[in-house]
């Protein structure tokens, strides 16, 4: 039987120098022993180093090249940036394997990273083995791909096959801009690609396309026993299943992932402005007029995004649209451009509507944005960056935050019936009273066609999402507060302010629904039932899942499947009459 606690370097069963020797040269010395990153700041505040790393803080592509950071420096109360004690910077498959098995043998912590979007702090932890597929970034398509095992029972379809350590910046470079095809994946430029897929994964065009786990055509996956195993829907369907929404860094490493590709509409397009209430009075009329226009407008698969209500009695539009003209588009919101200038004593555009649309191969076209929108984009500045990175600009205060409060709660459709209409209305205003609320309609799969909602049914994910028309938000972060940064403390009494805040808007929300779920990959750090919260009915077969494949518990996440039989860090296994 294992240990019930993981080793520590402060352990003698800690592996030995020549145990780590061994170990980096299995991985090619690809191994790395890791120091925290903004030491330079520690002992010299003001040289070029610190000032030079300081200023790389808000560079997410910087971020993901450096093992011992991550995309979030933390969350209030929950859990910091934490470089691992050494990391296997990854370059194929069987450094993978040697990393699963030394870990195995060694009982050391293991913690995996792509991306390190991770805000529950996931690709984080002292005292571990880091497991950092950032080089197994390759991404291929195919014209005709069978998965394994699948001749003669599935027709070959066009797809792409990507390296776990890449983002969906560059499978959108390669599957769009160049191929001219469409492929379901995050809205986040620099988000992992497989960690995405586990979670179960959300676009900006999910209401048209579905889910990004649902494109899950094949995945290669090392699991706690160090095997490299094919899963699929004819090889391991369980572990497939698990892996399309079940949560990232639990039933094994994924290496690479294999996602179907689609034809690619003509145009895609983008709908921004602001409206202002000049009264609550009138913001609450306002509130109601949004909701009862979405449900007339927008509700189907053409429209995705989120529109905020504010403390300030303004609404912030950021919707996008497929499938339409510009002239569609425009003749859809003219309903609610009419009523708003209908009543200029109660409303104004601080910011204009504007409805846009381009040609759908250069949406994630660095060199065609550039010339069109320069303002809306952000480029990796290193001289040595790939010319194809870029991040939305309002992705920028993501870089680094420090999270003091994130709830998030899919809302079903059935609120958007005309008698339930003025619930939803009352409590969205009421939250606004306290915080910002948004609601991400992409991220709920009511109004989406049919085939990706049954699609979605043969996931992982909690099935409530299917009836859902969104997920509501409610987020309070601030700078980032990494260790050794000077003066680069976070306010600790007014992240509880706002986070006391948050929860106050997040508690109007929750009423409306008697049982809330929440998605595992945007939640509550703090989430009390996740099981239900984050897989509702699928928990017992996902728990079934992890004991066949990773019966130790090799791999753990923070409120991952398995997890309560844990302690909250990962480092000891609770007794058996705790583990609920």
């Amino acid at each position: 039987m294992p240990s019930r606690h993981r080793a520590r370097p402060s352990h003698a069963s800690w592996p030995s120098k020549a145990d780590w020797d061994a170990l980096r040269s299995q991985v090619g010395g690809r191994l790395l022993e890791l120091e925290p990153p903004l030491a330079a700041c520690r002992t010299a505040p003001e040289g070029l180093a610190c000032l030079e790393a300081l200023r790389r803080l808000k560079n997410p592509y910087w971020l993901g090249d450096q093992p011992s950071l991550t995309q979030a420096s933390g969350w209030l109360d929950a859990w910091t940036s934490t470089p691992s004690a050494f990391a296997v910077a990854a370059a194929k498959t069987g450094d993978v394997v040697a990393a699963v098995n030394f870990a195995r043998e060694h009982n050391v912590r293991l913690v995996i990273k792509g991306g390190g979007h991770s805000y529950h702090g996931a690709s984080s932890s002292a005292d571990s083995l880091l497991i950092w597929t950032r080089a197994m970034n390759d991404v291929v398509l195919h014209d005709a791909f069978v998965p394994d095992g699948g001749a003669g029972a599935i027709a070959p379809g066009p797809a792409v096959s990507v390296g776990a350590g890449a983002i969906w910046v560059h499978v959108y470079d390669a599957v769009t801009t160049r191929a001219e095809r469409y492929v379901q994946g995050g809205g986040c430029m620099t988000v992992g690609v497989a960690g995405l897929i586990q979670s179960g994964g959300f676009g900006s065009f999910s209401k048209g396309f579905g889910l990004a786990a649902a494109g899950l055509l094949q995945a290669e996956v090392v699991t706690a026993d160090g095997e490299t195993r094919t899963a699929n829907a004819f090889t391991h369907p369980d572990l497939f299943w698990a892996l399309k929404g079940g949560g990232g860094g639990t039933f094994g490493v994924v290496t690479r992932v294999t996602l179907g590709t689609r034809e690619l509409p003509p145009t895609l397009g983008v709908v921004f402005g602001t409206v202002q209430a000049h009264s609550a009075v009138a913001f609450r009329r306002l509130t109601g007029r949004v909701v009862s226009f979405y449900r007339e407008r927008l509700f189907n698969p053409h429209w995705g995004e989120q529109i905020h209500f504010e403390p300030n009695d303004s609404v912030g539009i950021g919707m996008v649209f497929q499938g339409l003209s510009r002239q569609q588009a425009e003749d859809a919101w003219r309903p609610f451009l009419d009523w708003v200038a209908e009543a200029p004593q109660d409303f104004s555009w601080s910011t204009p509507l504007t409805i846009e649309e381009l040609p759908a191969r250069h949406f994630w076209d660095v060199g065609f944005l550039s010339e069109i929108a320069p303002a809306r984009i952000l480029a990796d500045d290193r001289p040595d960056a790939q010319q194809v990175s870029f991040l939305w600009a309002g992705n920028l205060g993501e870089a680094g935050q420090f999270l003091h409060a994130y709830y998030s709660a899919w809302l079903p459709a059935s609120l958007l019936e005309d008698n339930q209409q003025p619930s939803l209305v009352e409590a969205l205003f009421a939250a606004s009273r306290h915080w910002g609320i948004s609601l991400h309609f992409n991220k709920g799969l009511a109004g989406a066609p049919a085939a990706d909602r049954a699609a979605a049914r043969e996931t992982a994910m909690n099935p409530v999402v299917i009836d859902a028309f969104a997920l509501a938000f409610v987020i309070a972060s601030g700078p980032p507060a990494f260790r050794d940064i000077p003066g680069g403390e976070a306010d600790l009494a007014a992240a509880r302010r706002e986070a006391a805040a948050a929860r106050r808007a997040s508690d109007e929300v929750s009423r409306l629904v008697p049982t809330p779920a929440s998605y595992v990959s945007e939640s509550d750090f703090f989430t009390g039932e996740w099981q239900e919260a984050f897989w509702g009915s699928n928990y017992p077969r996902l728990v079934a899942v992890k004991r066949k494949y990773d019966p130790t518990g090799l791999f753990f996440a923070h409120h991952g499947v398995g997890s309560e039989e844990w302690e909250a860090d990962g480092f000891t296994r609770v007794a058996e009459d705790d583990a609920g």
